[in-house]
């Protein structure tokens, strides 16, 4: 198995230093493991992505000599596999449609904040029944909400959470 890293900036602006931090660890870690560094370029917000944004990155990454092992990849050009990997996340039970609009979203999260909560999604779409149909769909991760969640991060060592803190992630 070859040990890959990847570096997954925003094309929303220029390379920022806490960005060129992540991109230097990455790279680092994939040579000391004999292993590819990539260069994954998150283009998927097409409203704030721009040509420029990406030639800015690149051009960060040449200066700082940080050479990906292969060319960028652009998330724009997998949508088909990401949609086909969706439909097979919500078949298993895996994730689930959320028709909110952005203010309902925000209601809820202000509702939330005056209650003196931390705002997060509270899952009303993971049994909603009659989806609106001019909202825009979004798929969430059906995640656990007792227990704790216990993994091993490379830097960090082995970290648990708190599944009640975590909240449904948004993965389209």
């Amino acid at each position: 198995m070859v040990y890959t890293t990847r570096f997954a900036p925003s094309p929303t602006g220029y390379l920022h230093v806490g960005g060129a931090r992540t991109a230097l660890f990455c790279w680092l870690q994939a040579q000391k493991e004999q292993g590819r560094f990539v260069l994954r370029i998150e283009d998927t917000d097409r409203q704030r992505s721009t040509d420029e944004a990406v030639e800015a990155i690149l051009d960060g990454m040449q200066w700082l000599g940080l050479d990906a092992d292969e060319a960028p990849v652009f998330q724009t050009d997998r949508f088909e596999r990401y949609a086909e990997v969706v439909r097979q996340l919500v078949d298993g039970g895996h994730a689930y449609p959320c028709y909110c609009s952005a203010e309902e979203l925000e209601s809820m999260r202000e509702a939330q904040r005056n209650r003196g909560e931390k705002p997060k999604y509270d899952g009303r779409c993971l049994h909603r029944q009659s989806p609106p149909s001019d909202v825009p769909v979004a798929i969430r991760f059906r995640s656990p909400t007792t227990g704790n969640t216990r993994f091993t991060d490379l830097i960090r060592g082995e970290l648990m959470v708190d599944n009640s803190e975590i909240d449904d992630l948004i993965i389209q």
